[in-house]
């Protein structure tokens, strides 16, 4: 509904834009009057059908259910006739018109955006295609709008509807045109044309725009180099990926425990296998200990729970305690084959 919206404000535009209303507000007065008159001049006419004549005439559809039976009638709808010819080719036009308009805004990245609840990425380089792919795999964001802001000349990716391109470097303006105060999360990219340390330090920039300007939306960041972490953290990023420590620990845990990556792999990934998710604590395990809701989960929906997220202090804890007490505003960490729904009593 909201993107419908969207649409008809967009159409109302271009039609004032293009000054057609004026030609639309005729061809609808010459119907209406039309109608008006046809039924003044066939006796035993009904207003409704008059109007329901003259749209079917107006059209060049001609169903051939009502016809005039008098000269005034049928001069009537010659002129209706010649109006509905020039009205026809004048809406296919417009509609095709404003749709190669909209196509062309979005792929060369000029328009400005409705959206609310979607998800932004700041940047792009050669992993932006694998995020891209990775949030269309899980059912979270598979029907949710992707919008990118990006220093680019057009879309990367042109055969997605729910996927927008805003032109231009992650900055007041270009995060105003993609509606970043209303999305859900906003991933900021290391700028890859640049050197390792500038590319941290304009990343550190990016992150403080974001949230100096929308301190309310969770951003995920990436760095290169870890000891930029601080600098991202009093920029106020809420969560921060340092590419090259990842992979030294990837190759030193591949070193020590062989094929473990392939798990940690499938683990990551949204396009197969079982995934780690985030879940709140279900009624039914409010209040329970971390082994209750270990044992719960696995033996009735096969879902291997293992870390939770403190609501209090925000604290990510790997396998506690089975003692551990659940509230109601932790959220766990488990292992599924798909998203977990929220569970009910």
């Amino acid at each position: 509904m909201h993107a419908v919206l969207y649409l008809v404000r967009r159409f109302v535009g271009y039609l004032k834009r293009e000054k057609l209303h004026r030609l639309f507000l005729i061809v609808f007065l010459v119907i209406f009057f039309g109608s008006l008159a046809f039924a003044h001049v066939e006796k035993g006419m009904g207003l409704l059908e008059a109007m329901w004549w003259a749209v079917v005439t107006a059209t060049t559809v001609g169903y051939g259910d009502i016809t005039p039976d008098t000269l005034a009638g049928k001069v009537i709808g010659v002129v209706i006739m010649i109006f509905g010819i020039g009205l026809v080719g004048m809406l296919t036009a417009t509609l095709a018109g404003f749709f190669v308009e909209e196509r062309e805004m979005n792929r060369r990245g000029v328009r400005e955006l409705d959206e609310s609840g979607h998800f932004v990425i700041c940047g792009w380089n050669y992993r932006g295609k694998g995020v891209y792919e990775e949030l269309r795999a899980d059912a979270k964001t598979a029907e949710r709008s992707i919008v990118l802001i990006a220093d680019l000349e057009q879309s990367p990716v042109p055969d997605d509807s729910l996927f927008y391109f805003v032109k231009g470097e992650p900055d007041a303006e270009t995060l105003r045109k993609a509606n970043a105060g209303k999305a859900d999360t906003i991933i900021i990219l290391s700028d890859d044309r640049l050197e390792p340390y500038a590319k941290d330090a304009k990343t550190v920039l990016t992150t403080l725009t974001v949230k100096s300007l929308y301190p309310h939306v969770y951003t995920c960041v990436e760095l290169v180099d870890s000891a930029n972490i601080e600098h991202c953290r009093r920029a106020n990023a809420d969560e921060i990926i340092v590419l090259g420590e990842l992979s030294t620990n990837l190759l030193v845990q591949a070193a020590l425990d062989h094929g473990v990556t392939a798990l940690v792999s499938e683990l990551v990934s949204n396009r197969y296998g079982n995934e780690l998710y985030t879940m709140p604590v279900p009624d039914f395990l409010v209040g329970r200990t971390f082994m209750e809701a270990l044992t719960r989960l696995k033996v009735d929906y096969n879902i291997l729970c293992v870390g939770v997220r403190e609501g209090k202090s925000g604290q990510f804890l790997s396998n506690p305690s089975g003692d551990f007490s659940l509230d109601e505003k932790d959220k766990l960490v488990v292992i599924a084959a798909k998203r977990p729904q929220w569970l009910k009593k």
